[in-house]
């Protein structure tokens, strides 16, 4: 099985790029999308897409974060947002059960410049990691997405400048690291604990991307006792259309 994340940040941008031809080309069996900014009114999703199982959860505010999943199954459940009212007007999660696993995509809230929205974020951290434990008391839980935040020196090229920047303040990796240290396994670490400038996000500003100088912010999470199926975890730095890129797994 092959599930895929990737933000596009604005699907309708990404469509007029290379979505549906890559998405023809690597059929997988799931796609998680952050970042959608649209409704699904406003999209006309083109024939590549046929067949799969559309997910949707836009945002209250016109053009703004959102998520989706597209499965060549058909969910036993769908569920938008995480309970709470505050957090769930932004479209940031979707979550599809399946038999044996639940499938979780999320676009974690940005601390903004400034740490505008930390306080925020701090709360939204602790909500989303009561959420996905609460789905792994029925079956275990995949959940993958922009979570917005490098979480070691080695996930992003200049960590000394960043230090107390959004996406890598210590608050935000604090949070990340409640996650791993409530079981969900980092899946790109688990194959790949020492590979370097290995990202999954770079800013559009000074030629970033041609330089590689970028944050590894976009994971795929798992339950442990998902660990013994997992036959990769990958970073698909190649494909254009986005300032992020997809990342990977393959799970049996």
């Amino acid at each position: 099985m092959k599930i895929i994340s990737w933000n596009v940040n604005g699907i309708r941008a990404v469509l007029k790029k290379n979505l549906a031809e890559w998405f023809a080309e690597v059929q997988p069996d799931m796609l998680c999308l952050q970042e959608t900014k649209a409704k699904p009114e406003q999209v006309d999703l083109p024939l590549e897409f046929a067949g799969y199982h559309q997910l949707w959860n836009s945002a209250v505010k016109p053009g703004y974060s959102g998520t989706l999943i597209l499965s060549k199954t058909k969910p036993i459940s769908v569920q938008n947002g995480i309970g709470i009212d505050e957090h769930d007007t932004e479209g940031r999660v979707v979550t599809a059960e399946y038999e044996d696993f639940y499938l979780v995509t999320v676009y974690t809230p940005n601390a903004q410049n400034g740490l505008a929205r930390i306080d925020y974020r701090m709360d939204w951290d602790k909500a989303f990691l009561a959420f996905v434990k609460d789905l792994e008391r029925t079956k275990p839980v995949i959940f993958c997405g922009d979570l917005n935040v490098a979480h070691n020196d080695i996930d992003l090229a200049r960590p000394k400048a960043n230090r107390k920047n959004a996406g890598f303040s210590d608050p935000e990796r604090a949070g990340l690291n409640s996650i791993f240290d409530a079981g969900f396994v980092d899946t790109f670490r688990h194959f790949e604990p020492d590979t370097e400038a290995a990202y999954s996000w770079w800013s559009y500003r000074a030629g970033a991307r041609g330089k590689n100088v970028g944050w590894r912010i976009d994971y795929f999470c798992v339950s442990e006792s998902l660990v013994p199926r997992l036959n990769s975890a990958s970073i698909l730095a190649d494909v254009l259309g986005s300032d992020h890129c997809p990342v990977q797994i393959e799970i049996n």
